[in-house]
């Protein structure tokens, strides 16, 4: 009998900046795969607060720990360009969303058809935000940051260091 093949998650996202909601969908993700690759997307359209490098910083920094204590391999890697030739690039045969709300799945809806047919042996996995964390959206994060608001119930203590002293600049 041979061994079997090491099934490895994709995760990808823009995470600017990540969020408590992003690393639940972490934690989950880590009980469906051997190695979850966390894919930080350039995605300058969207136009990110935190550079690409920051983004990536940011993750691996929170991922860290989260490695010792499962003892799985987490890598953070940023990319750019179609996220199906980059799941193919790292042998992902899984990529994992998070679905917060009904206008997520719709979007993702439309995705999953399309990246299907781009290549039907990668699957796209979705799972939903826990409760405590449906609300929280990186922009939402951002501007409550920006508004001197309360955001340490929506991120860790270290990105939110992060996010604070980037909007004082």
């Amino acid at each position: 009998m041979s061994e079997a093949k090491k099934r490895v998650g994709l995760y990808p996202g823009t995470f600017d900046p990540l969020t408590n909601g992003h690393l639940d969908i972490i934690q989950r993700a880590l009980k469906l795969v051997d190695e979850l690759v966390i894919g930080v997307a350039k995605n300058e359209d969207k136009g990110p607060l935190f550079s690409l490098d920051e983004r990536v910083e940011m993750v691996e920094h929170e991922c860290r720990s989260l490695a010792d204590q499962t003892k799985q391999l987490i890598s953070v890697k940023p990319f750019d360009g179609l996220l199906m030739h980059y799941a193919e690039e790292i042998g992902a045969g899984i990529i994992i969303r998070g679905l917060r709300a009904v206008s997520d799945f719709e979007y993702e809806f439309q995705m999953v058809g399309m990246n299907a047919r781009l290549n039907p042996d990668i699957q796209l996995v979705f799972l939903m935000a826990d409760a405590a964390h449906q609300s929280i959206a990186s922009r939402l994060v951002k501007e409550i940051a920006r508004l001197d608001g309360d955001i340490s119930s929506f991120t860790t203590p270290y990105v939110a260091q992060k996010l604070l002293a980037k909007i004082k600049q």
